[in-house]
This record gives C-alpha cells, sequence and structure tokens, in this order.
C-alpha cells in the first residue's frame, strides 16, 4: 500500500510489501486464518448489539455488518473448498490479543465504547491494508479480485465504525482516541515478527 493510502487510513506503521510473497507460499493458512477473522468479526458485532441493545443507531448500523461478515465466511470458505483445503482449527490472533490489552479498564460506559469501537475500526483498517497488498501481489489473478473485493469492503467496515463513534462521542474525542489507537497498533507490531500465514 502506498505511503497516500496509508495516510488515509491513518496507520503508522505500513506492511512490507513482501509480506504478500509469505502469503502467497502459504495460501491455505491465510485463508484458514481470513476465514476465522470474518467469523470474529461477524460474532464482536453481536457482541456489540447485545451489550448495547438501548443504542439504537449502533443495533441498526452493525446489524447488517453481522450478515456481511457471516457472508464474508461462507466466500472464503467455499473457495477453501474449492481448492481442496480444510479450515481445521481457530488459531489464536496474536495481533488482536496484544491490542485488547491496552483497554482500559475501570472506565466509564461511554469510553468503553469509544474504545471497543476503536479498536474494531482499526482491525478493519489493518485487514483492508493486507488485503490491498493480497490483491496487488499475489500471481493468482482469481485470488487477486477475490481479495479487491474484500479490501473495499474493509475498508467502508473501518469508515463505518469510526462514523458509529462520532454519534457518541464528539469528533474531537473520537479523533484524539484515534490516535492514540494507531500508536498503540504501531508499538503492537513492533512486538510481532512478520508472519506470511495470518492476516494480522
Amino acid at each position: 500500500m502506498s505511503t497516500a493510502e496509508n495516510s488515509i487510513l491513518g496507520l503508522k506503521m505500513p506492511t512490507d510489501p513482501r509480506w504478500a510473497d509469505l502469503a502467497s507460499i502459504s495460501l491455505q493458512d491465510i485463508l484458514t486464518d481470513h476465514a476465522f477473522c470474518e467469523q470474529k468479526a461477524a460474532t464482536q458485532c453481536i457482541s456489540l448489539i447485545q451489550h448495547y441493545a438501548e443504542r439504537e443507531e449502533l443495533v441498526t448500523a452493525l446489524s447488517p455488518i453481522v450478515t456481511e461478515e457471516w457472508g464474508h465466511f461462507r466466500m472464503v470458505w467455499a473457495e477453501m473448498k474449492k481448492r481442496g483445503f480444510e479450515l481445521g482449527r481457530q488459531r489464536k490472533d496474536e495481533y488482536v490479543n496484544l491490542l485488547l490489552q491496552h483497554e482500559p479498564k475501570n472506565v466509564k460506559e461511554e469510553e468503553r465504547l469509544l474504545n471497543k469501537l476503536m479498536i474494531c475500526a482499526l482491525i478493519e483498517a489493518r485487514s483492508c491494508e493486507r488485503f490491498r497488498l493480497l490483491a496487488a501481489y499475489l500471481e493468482d489473478e482469481y485470488l487477486k479480485q477475490f481479495y479487491h473485493k474484500f479490501m473495499i469492503s474493509e475498508a467502508g467496515h473501518y469508515h463505518l465504525f469510526i462514523e458509529l463513534a462520532e454519534c457518541y462521542s464528539p469528533k474531537e474525542k473520537v479523533r484524539a482516541a484515534w490516535q492514540k489507537w494507531l500508536d498503540i497498533e504501531e508499538k503492537v507490531l513492533a512486538q510481532l515478527k512478520p508472519r506470511g500465514n495470518r492476516i494480522h
């Protein structure tokens, strides 16, 4: 992803394009990890709807995303079956787990919701960046188009979570929180070794 594209997402540490080369020789692992990422995205949206059921804007915005994310899982699973790949067992997402370790505890509910929405936006933004690399650098032409569609979708989800946060917090506060989480993510990525068999 170019510097300009990264600046749109706000990400501070661009992924080395060579990550896509590693991914290309670990397609089963990448597709497996992607499938579980889509599952977890749907589950996270359901969890937010359950926990904040009284917030009409959130429920309205995230209800179709649950359906979309599960549809994405089905698309990835269909691609795996077509290639003779098995789904296997879900693996821990070290990237997400490290982000969650920075989620503040014992804060007011408004701030708790803001942080949760920022984490969701961040994961979607990073996924968008990684899908962009797969769409640009994979040799498999079908998968390049496959991941281009996912890139567009994740960009939309990233914007949705930011806009949803602005429904419940002042824009200035959302911008400050987003910058804080971008700094956190930069430090998290610095702890992780480049892995071509994971989306994150």
